[in-house]
């Protein structure tokens, strides 16, 4: 938090001037007001009463502008540190790979973006408030009440030394509660994140009071974790107040002998007494409020401090050009092997295969075969942990990762759109493509018919996620967006899964057009869609257990055999007609 007060010092000294005029008028009145009581009233000088009175006035007036001119300050200069550290921590999750996100979950990186990082805004607002001016108030009238009665400093001393000790107790207790409570609010955002992203999955299950339940326990905690944190205040705060309201009971009794006979000094004193007890509770719920911010700083610095899993490469982008025996499209396996942080059994196993630029390469295998895992490792979104990867014959991890990944389109299994217009989220894969351009990737994808019979077209407005399209269209929609970044490499991960073998055969065979030089990665389920790639990977239990063409495997490849015989059956293996070139 100081390294950005100190971006934004001016402003900062600013609120703390004006803070100090402030409370320099709070401290002055109770004094004035001892000057009217002994000596105007007393005296039944009414020339007093009025110069001291419009004195006072004047005070006020000028802790008023103090206090206007300090709030906008401070609020200006704690929003902006706020927008500052929630961007911070935006552009460091951009720099983390799948391993740390997967690592600090999103629902926590949720949290701190945005609730953390309003509990440090409001300390630092705070401490342009309040927490400046509390102590300042505070030795200001003990000072001034010293001044009034001098045997009063043992007991101003003792009160201090109590509400010191009362002060730190809340903090040492305080502080493991908040964190707790942060964590607590990690668990209930995840909850809620993952019912609000399943609703219609509960809906069809009618899981609803399931989900209730889940959610109702992991508001109970955070409300437990709630209670535990705010009984600490609860049992500090008042004995603060005990204290200094028993000072006050003393002060009174003591002032017989102290003053006797000057009441403005006692209403003075009385005053500033009050003060101290103000400016004690100020300084216990702004520390109340730091410990809160201490709890979020530490978990917002876990994110900033946080070690990319891969390495940028540390070569220019320009050094890095394909190999004379290379083409840039060209991919090679060199015995790699992967395995999620976590786990024990790799996702893939000893892989080891080379693509041409150009070729079409279906991969095929059971679920949980590592298919996905394998073309991941393509644009680095996993480093290998065993073996390289070569894409134009250089290792990935050379590369410069915004090179890499201008060479590379991907299209997930899961569909992804964002919030905008359909052309704004193909304008994804090339922000300054012309109309022509999308409407061209639109037409291979067979996107174009639905889209242009929407009532605004490509203007038309998306839901989060594209929640008001179809699953079809969503997939067509993502692989018009990955055409039309014109990629050396792409990769369709299971992509067509939501579409009709007719309209899959139409999509191929737009993407057959379109990708003409493009090195294609085809992840199906679908035999039928990888049949007649170049060359077909098969996959079993992370492991490549066949390669070659459709024919070869047919022949010596078991598991391939068996995806056969289940989906299309015991057909002539010399059939044509196959999805993606036919």
């Amino acid at each position: 938090m100081l390294h950005y007060i100190k971006k934004h010092i001016g402003m900062f000294l600013v609120a703390v001037v004006f803070l100090s005029i402030e409370t320099f008028a709070d401290l002055l009145q109770p004094t004035f007001m001892s000057y009217i009581v002994d000596r105007g009233v007393k005296g039944q000088e009414l020339s007093l009463i009025l110069r001291y009175g419009l004195i006072m006035l004047g005070i006020t007036a000028m802790g008023a502008v103090g206090a206007v001119v300090r709030n906008i300050y401070a609020s200006r200069t704690s929003q902006l540190i706020g927008k500052e550290i929630r961007l911070a921590i935006y552009e460091k999750v951009q720099t983390l790979s799948y391993e740390n996100i997967d690592r600090l979950q999103p629902a926590s990186i949720i949290t701190r973006i945005t609730n953390d990082v309003t509990q440090m805004q409001n300390f630092i607002n705070g401490i342009m408030r309040i927490m400046l001016k509390a102590p300042v108030t505070c030795i200001g009238a003990v000072v001034l009440i010293i001044l009034q009665m001098p045997g009063l400093l043992p007991l101003m001393l003792a009160i201090l030394v109590c509400a010191g000790l009362l002060i730190y107790g809340n903090m040492k207790m305080g502080y493991p509660r908040f964190d707790r409570m942060q964590k607590k609010l990690d668990g209930l955002n995840r909850t809620s994140r993952e019912f609000l992203s399943a609703i219609r999955v509960v809906k069809a299950f009618r899981a609803e009071e399931q989900e209730q339940e889940k959610f109702e326990e992991a508001s109970w905690q955070l409300a437990e974790a709630g209670i535990s944190s705010m009984r600490v205040m609860a049992v500090f705060g008042p004995l603060i107040n005990l204290t200094v309201n028993a000072g006050i009971v003393i002060m009174l009794w003591l002032s017989e002998r102290e003053i006797a006979g000057e009441i403005g000094k006692l209403m003075a004193c009385v005053n500033y007494m009050t003060q101290v007890l103000f400016a004690l509770g100020m300084v216990s719920n702004i520390l109340n409020s730091a410990v809160r911010a201490a709890a979020s700083s530490a978990r917002v610095q876990e994110i900033l401090d946080e070690v990319p899993a891969q390495k940028e490469a540390a070569v220019e982008e320009s050094s890095v050009a394909a190999d004379s025996a290379h083409e840039e499209g060209s991919i090679v396996f060199e015995e790699v092997s992967f395995a999620y942080a976590g786990t024990a059994r790799p996702a893939v196993q000893k892989a080891g295969f080379s693509v041409r630029e150009g070729e079409t390469i279906g991969i095929i295998g059971p679920t949980g075969s590592g298919k996905s895992t394998l073309v991941n490792l393509v644009p680095r979104f996993y480093d290998a942990t065993q073996g390289k990867v070569l894409v134009g014959g250089h290792d990935v991890t050379q590369i410069p990762m915004a090179q890499l990944r201008q060479m590379v389109a991907v299209v997930p299994q899961k569909a992804l759109l964002f919030t905008g217009t359909i052309q704004e989220n193909l304008r994804w894969g090339d922000k300054h493509a012309a109309s022509e351009e999308i409407h061209r990737a639109a037409a291979a994808a067979c996107a174009d018919s639905f889209v242009e019979n929407l009532p605004d077209g490509y203007d038309t407005q998306l839901g989060q996620g594209g929640v008001n399209l179809s699953g079809g269209q969503k997939q067509r929609l993502s692989i018009a967006r990955a055409l039309l970044k014109k990629p050396r490499i792409l990769i369709l991960d299971d992509c067509t899964s939501a579409l009709d073998a007719t309209t899959e055969a139409q999509v191929l065979a737009g993407i057959r057009k379109e990708s003409a030089g493009m090195t294609v990665l085809l992840v199906s389920q679908r035999i039928s869609t990888v049949m007649k790639a170049d060359h077909i990977l098969c996959m079993e239990d992370g492991k490549i257990c066949g390669f070659g063409s459709h024919e070869t495997l047919l022949a010596d490849c078991e598991p391939y055999q068996a995806i056969y015989h289940s989906q299309i059956g015991d057909v002539d293996p010399q059939m044509k007609g196959g999805a993606f070139h036919g």
